[in-house]
């Protein structure tokens, strides 16, 4: 299933200030300055805000709107593994919605929420373009398609039990 992504370092706004000047003179430099960030840290603290706006030249809120329209972008460590399931139309249409459902009741897990012992991050994306495999999700950048009850509970067990 692949390593986890939740790996990060501790944010250091010395190492931040070096990305984003390393990348400021970019055409277009905000999404490669973001994703860099994130890569570097394992999310985006909000005092990269400020910091992205000046150096683009740019507003706080534009910053911000682009961190919260992208779903890959995170305001908090992940835990050591991420479960990205897809609520698009051909997802919903397939039964991800009873999927997410199983995941509150059976296992208290709660999208946009990282679990209690760091293990698992669930995230809602919004089309993965695995429609033909619906639900479908990824599984630390891993996809996963024709996703039941009984596969996301074993995924549970599997990422809390043995491998957190």
């Amino acid at each position: 299933m692949g390593q986890g992504m939740g790996a990060s370092a501790s944010f250091d706004e010395g190492r931040a200030q070096e990305i984003i000047a390393g990348l400021a003179q970019l055409e277009g430099a905000m999404l490669p300055m973001l994703h860099a960030l994130q890569e570097a840290f394992g999310y985006l603290d909000q005092r990269v805000v400020p910091m992205v706006a000046q150096a683009l030249n740019v507003s706080r809120a534009e910053v911000h709107g682009v961190i919260t329209f992208y779903h890959d972008f995170r305001d908090a460590p992940a835990g050591r593994h991420v479960l990205q399931i897809c609520r698009a139309e051909s997802c919903q249409a397939m039964g991800c919605e009873a999927l997410v459902q199983r995941l509150r009741m059976a296992h208290r897990l709660e999208p946009g929420q990282t679990s209690a012992n760091g293990a698992l991050t669930i995230e809602n994306v919004y089309c993965l373009g695995h429609c033909a495999l619906s639900p479908a999700a990824l599984l630390d950048g891993e996809p996963l398609g024709r996703l039941d009850e009984a596969r996301i509970d074993a995924l549970v067990l599997d990422i809390m039990g043995a491998r957190a």
